[in-house]
């Protein structure tokens, strides 16, 4: 018999005691509770507000328009710096760090940004043409105009996969 796979968030049992916390300051909120990829996300109006979710080292509350939040206390953090745009962790250590005052003020401001829209519009991300590619493109003009049918994000691929080729056979 195989054994269940566990997932990838499934380490709220190193900190029952301290999500059990959050939980029970989140719902004095008007926000509804839901399991997304795994983890507990508290949603407004459908809207994905905040997460918990416990992992090796320490326990977090992220929430997903963070950037928005003027985090007087400076408790917030950019989990993924260069890479995370709007998101932001507030971790815990133990549950004796967690301030009910403090942590209702910051998901208020939160659902009241929700409630005002706020949003980072992602940006496109062009990759320039592989040199060996735009010489195919200027050898064939056809091939140049099947490749700009594509989907931006399809070419996108497309000169990922030849322009980190480690091996040349691999760019023809």
């Amino acid at each position: 018999m195989e054994k269940p796979k566990k997932n990838a968030y499934d380490r709220g049992h190193l900190w029952v005691e301290g999500l059990e916390r959050l939980k029970s300051i989140i719902n004095k909120t008007p926000l509804e509770e839901t399991i997304k990829w795994g983890a507990p996300v508290y949603t407004f109006n459908g809207k994905n507000v905040l997460g918990v979710m416990g992992l090796k080292d320490y326990f977090a509350l992220w929430f997903y328009k963070g950037v928005f939040l003027k985090d007087e206390a400076g408790v917030l953090v950019n989990a993924s710096e260069g890479t995370t745009k709007s998101l932001r962790q507030w971790r815990f250590a133990s549950k004796d760090e967690i301030s009910e005052k403090l942590v209702l003020e910051y998901i208020n401001e939160a659902i009241e940004v929700e409630k005002a829209g706020l949003a980072i519009t992602p940006q496109k991300k062009i990759l320039a043409v592989p040199e060996l590619l735009q010489k195919e493109f200027d050898a064939s003009p056809a091939l140049a105009e099947a490749f700009s049918k594509f989907s931006q994000s399809k070419q996108n691929e497309f000169n990922e996969y030849i322009a980190t080729a480690k091996r040349e056979e691999t760019t023809h």
